[in-house]
């Protein structure tokens, strides 16, 4: 697994319970542990909160290789440190431009005070 994977994973939901789930890796946390940042993905287009989360559609040239089905919502404010353990498996990955930009604003939405 590397950053940028999209990867099934167990995440909390609603109800407390954890369900595998796409997920976006963001970062590898620091050696020793090496347990990884992700941003869950969603296809409830409905949560998009705009210029925060972003949306990868089949239009987009990277959809194909992210593994997803259709089109959905990669949501910022979805994020969980999980090891590495417990991740099901790879299904594809996302753009380096889209990592970078996903990276990118939630840097600027953490050091803004």
């Amino acid at each position: 697994m590397k950053e940028s994977d999209v990867i099934l994973a167990p995440l909390p939901q609603d109800d407390a319970e954890l369900k595998y789930r796409p997920a976006i890796v963001l970062r590898e946390m620091p050696i020793p542990y090496r347990d990884l940042l992700v941003c869950g993905v969603s296809t409830r287009l409905n949560q998009y909160i705009h210029g925060f989360d972003d949306i990868i559609s089949p239009t987009d040239v990277d959809f194909t290789s992210s593994g997803l089905r259709s089109k959905s919502l990669i949501r910022l404010n979805f994020l969980a440190v999980i090891p590495r353990r417990i991740v099901r498996g790879t299904i594809g990955n996302i753009s380096k431009e889209r990592h970078e930009r996903l990276l990118q604003r939630l840097i600027t939405y953490l050091t803004n005070a």
